[in-house]
């Protein structure tokens, strides 16, 4: 239920309405100009406003954050922004879910996975998998064997997931590379360029706190690493590391 935090009810304002206002917000801030050439380049088959990300995250924060939603109703206003056939919809949705993520549940995972089998693009995926589902498999560990199952799905999109869902923590020098480690392995062949540029962005992001730890999981497989890969993953390296990296590719 929505609530002031006082024990007491304020006006109820129901989901279709919440989306009404989200709706009115990014349509204020739409820019027609920007709108066509994202739908270009994201070879996107939804309708696109040309909001841009801050602005999305301004317009849901603003009709969100004064409201105490129940999970219930974070799962169904996420679930009725992403059911609008609107880019910045499905933006917003995850939007909600990144602010509430700590209201989601071990249960959630299922449906947050079909969100991400129907993002189809790095610009709805990324931060699911990254901020939301990364956040609840942190707080939920057995889920680890959801993203072990991801990493071997036939949608390449999953596979991405899997090893993004475990950046932040890396990022912050902690989480789990072993099991990054695994998933990288048996994807580092793979000509999908999203899983080839997927690996090296957390290859770099672990590799600012713990290059060590990279450098010796890349040395024996630099020949195998593409070159968007190896770039990306060396960034971090200090000269001596990256001449060594180079020679053996």
């Amino acid at each position: 239920m929505l609530d002031d935090g006082n024990g007491t009810r304020p006006a109820q304002a129901s989901v279709p309405e919440l989306v009404e206002r989200i709706d009115e917000g990014l349509r204020a801030r739409s820019r027609p100009e920007r709108a066509a050439g994202e739908k270009a380049y994201l070879k996107s088959s939804l309708e696109h406003y040309g909001t841009s990300v801050p602005a999305v995250r301004a317009v849901v924060l603003e009709v969100i954050k004064p409201l105490h939603l129940g999970h219930d109703e974070v799962v169904a206003l996420a679930e009725a922004l992403w059911a609008t056939p609107v880019h910045e919809h499905r933006q917003a949705a995850v939007e909600v879910l990144e602010f509430h993520v700590h209201d989601l549940q071990a249960t959630d995972i299922d449906a947050l996975e079909r969100l991400l089998r129907e993002s189809r693009t790095w610009a709805l995926s990324d931060s699911l998998a990254a901020s939301v589902v990364g956040s609840l498999v942190e707080r939920e560990p057995d889920l680890t064997t959801t993203l072990d199952r991801w990493s071997t799905d036939e949608d390449f999109w999953l596979r991405r997931a899997a090893m993004l869902a475990l950046l932040l923590a890396l990022r912050r020098g902690e989480g789990d590379f072993e099991r990054f480690g695994r998933y990288a392995d048996a994807m580092l062949d793979e000509k999908e360029f999203f899983i080839r540029k997927a690996i090296g962005w957390v290859l770099r992001d672990t590799a600012r706190k713990r290059p060590g730890m990279v450098f010796e999981w890349l040395l024996p497989r630099a020949h195998r690493a593409s070159g968007v890969t190896f770039r990306e993953a060396i960034k971090p390296m200090d000269d001596a590391q990256r001449a060594a990296l180079m020679a053996a590719r």
